[in-house]
This record gives structure tokens, C-alpha cells and sequence, in this order.
């Protein structure tokens, strides 16, 4: 999205600006990171006649009342470039490669535009979120142990096959990052760092395209887990 052009735009400039300053150099290099997702307010939303009756009013039915974990396991690939100032202070930039892919979630009803009817009706949804950024500030504590603090973005690309028509379109995620990590140096300006993880996203709302009295929301996404990392400075 924008946003994100203009915090790349920005990292950028700073890295150029660092340099010119004289930086120590830089680093580049490769992470792997595994965890655990949740959602803990993931919701569906209507407004108006919704019911078999179509009485107006809102209804929220959240993902927990539906018996449905909003929760998961991922393992993501991704690669690093930073650039240093003096032995505690670096700026980076982490960007992730691949495409992340949820499963495919069905609902099967027999609720079509607010009345009950013989036929079911199939709704399947499927999410992936593509172009993960993270923008980070890592603080070295002492020789080995190190802090990061970053901002996240990644775009959210919807897959719906919805029996009433329409879908929930695309948006963007943002959140904040923090790691406390332990990088050990090679004598061949080679290290490795392992890192424990937290990042809380900001939530989304995505309204149907076709009946503005849908929605899905997304909102308390937390992501916790591990990162291993290989690199070379420079």
C-alpha cells in the first residue's frame, strides 16, 4: 500500500544516510521463522433484515461462538539487509518472499437473502497475504544479546466462492514487532542469531462488494514464536 512505499522510501534514505556517515557496514542474510498465529476477535457482521424473519438490527457472530480455533501454525521464509551505526545500533529491513496461504475455510447454510430455503448453500473462503515487510530498529544489548523493534505490513488477498454473490475484496494488515535474540559471530564475518518473537497486528474490516451489509472483520491477531537466521557482514 502507500504506507508502505513511503516506509520503504524512508528506510532507504536512511540506509543512504548511514552510509554517508560512515557506518560500520552492513549486513545481509536469510531467517526462517515458525510459530503460532491466533485471531482472537475474528467476527462475520450484518446490518438490517438478516434473519429468516428479516428483522432489522446488527448481528456479530464471532468465530469463538462458532465453535471455529482461529488459530494456526506457520513456518515462512524470508531475507534480511541491514545497515549499522557504531557496535549497538542497526536499522533492517526483512521482506518475505512467498506467499502465505491459510486454509480453506467452508460454511454450508440454508439461509439465502434472509430466508430459509431447501437448498444449501456453500460459501468457501481462503486468505493469503503476500509482500510481508518489516522495518526494524535492533539495539544490541551487549555483545551477543540483541532487541528489535519494527513496524509490519503485508497486504491480505481474499479467495471466496460465496453462493450469495459478491466478495470481501483485498486490504492491508499492520502491526508491531518485538524480538529479544542471541547472535553468536564466526571468524569469517558469518553469524547466526536465534530470536523469540511477538508481533500484534491492527484489526481489518472487509465489506462484501456487492451488499455493503456484510462484513468480516479480523481484529486481536497475534503472532508469537522463533526465528533462526544465518548472515555475512560486510
Amino acid at each position: 500500500g502507500r504506507e508502505m512505499k513511503k516506509i520503504l522510501i524512508a528506510t532507504l534514505l536512511s540506509f543512504g544516510l548511514i552510509t554517508s556517515a560512515g557506518a560500520i557496514g552492513a549486513n545481509i542474510g536469510v531467517s526462517l521463522s515458525v510459530g503460532n498465529l491466533e485471531a482472537d476477535n475474528a467476527s462475520e457482521n450484518f446490518t438490517g433484515a438478516h434473519s429468516s424473519s428479516a428483522r432489522p438490527g446488527d448481528v456479530k457472530k464471532q468465530a469463538s461462538a462458532e465453535g471455529d480455533e482461529v488459530e494456526g501454525q506457520f513456518a515462512q521464509g524470508s531475507i534480511f539487509i541491514e545497515a549499522s551505526l557504531g557496535d549497538r545500533f542497526s536499522i533492517g529491513l526483512d521482506y518475505v518472499p512467498q506467499d502465505i496461504e491459510s486454509e480453506t475455510t467452508e460454511n454450508i447454510t440454508n439461509i439465502a437473502n434472509g430466508k430459509e430455503v431447501a437448498a444449501q448453500a456453500t460459501n468457501t473462503v481462503q486468505v493469503d497475504f503476500t509482500d510481508l515487510y518489516t522495518v526494524y530498529a535492533k539495539i544490541n544489548l551487549n555483545e551477543n544479546v540483541y532487541f528489535k523493534l519494527g513496524h509490519v505490513q503485508v497486504d491480505v488477498i481474499t479467495n471466496e466462492a460465496l453462493a450469495t454473490g459478491g466478495g470481501y475484496g483485498n486490504g492491508d494488515l499492520t502491526g508491531t514487532t518485538v524480538a529479544l535474540g542471541y547472535q553468536h559471530n564466526f571468524n569469517s564475518n558469518m553469524f547466526a542469531r536465534v530470536e523469540g518473537f511477538q508481533t500484534e497486528m491492527d484489526g481489518i474490516t472487509l465489506t462484501n462488494t456487492t451488499d455493503s451489509t456484510k462484513s468480516v472483520s479480523a481484529d486481536g491477531v497475534d503472532l508469537m514464536g522463533m526465528t533462526l537466521s544465518l548472515g555475512i557482514g560486510f
